[in-house]
């Protein structure tokens, strides 16, 4: 395939063309997303609830997540991938976020950093962007900030709460964001922030007037227990896979397995 480059995301609305985006945190799935095309991953810290099982994302270690986009890096050469950044490693200074924001792009090869924001980062952003770092800013539902909003709520829901989105869409273009994720927000909140803004806009349960779409894989897959409702359920994995399971189990009970096939001859 031939490398999806942040060119390419920004002719994609001027094209008229949507984009699909996906949740990916291993070499294996990287590998199978870019077979089919799928251009866009996001190595989000949803890590720490899908892979790592913690109920938010706040415990998840910087380490971990460079190790995972890493691999996914790996596995998906030709995508365009935006590396999550966790909980605490970009909020104790500018120095700190700089260094550990380096060390993801250095360590791993994604294309792109994912951070959210408030209202008070915009120098952080100019100041990533000015070492050369491409910004996703996310807005809206911030998962991180789960203790200040109150719990996994829809975010812009009032005249009031719109603007300010919007306004902090606007500020972090002018920082130099290079893109935007958008996450639970009423369709008039993303379809306002598009009208006012020319980088990308990538939307997780934003309506239909952003750029592209992410969900988290597992949700999809139904290989989470509970999924939001804007996402899609598009096949029953988990089912599948403990068919087979329980099929590998029942075979090792029955003496079926291992059979003359499995087996190696002596010389």
């Amino acid at each position: 395939m031939k490398k999806f480059t942040l060119d390419d995301l920004r002719a994609a609305r001027p094209a008229g063309r949507k984009l699909a985006m996906l949740t990916c945190y291993d070499y294996s799935t990287a590998r199978l997303m870019e077979e089919v095309g799928i251009q866009l991953l996001l190595v989000g810290d949803s890590a720490a609830n899908v892979i790592l099982g913690y109920p938010t994302t706040l415990p998840i270690s910087l380490e971990f997540m460079v190790e995972i986009t890493r691999a996914v890096r790996a596995g998906a050469p030709s995508a365009y991938i935006v590396g999550d950044m966790p909980f605490g490693s970009y909020h104790a200074s500018m120095g700190q976020a700089v260094r550990n924001v380096c060390r993801m792009v250095q360590q791993t090869g994604c294309d792109c950093v994912k951070l959210e924001v408030s209202s008070r980062q915009t120098e952080l952003v100019q100041r990533l962007t000015d070492a050369g770092v491409g910004i996703m800013a996310h807005l809206g539902l911030r998962p991180q900030s789960v203790a200040v909003l109150g719990g996994y709520k829809t975010q812009g829901r009032t005249q009031r709460d719109m603007e300010e989105i919007v306004s902090q869409a606007v500020q972090y273009e002018k920082a130099g964001a290079v893109s935007l994720l958008l996450e639970a927000v009423p369709p008039e909140v993303s379809q306002a922030v598009v009208e006012n803004v020319k980088i990308p806009v990538i939307g997780c349960g934003a309506g239909p007037a952003c750029d592209g779409h992410v969900v988290v894989m597992h949700d999809i897959l139904k290989l989470s227990p509970r999924s939001p409702k804007f996402a899609p359920q598009i096949a029953n994995v988990g089912d599948a896979i403990k068919t087979a399971f329980a099929e590998y189990k029942n075979m090792i009970e029955t003496g079926a397995y291992p059979g003359k096939e499995h087996v190696y001859s002596m010389l």
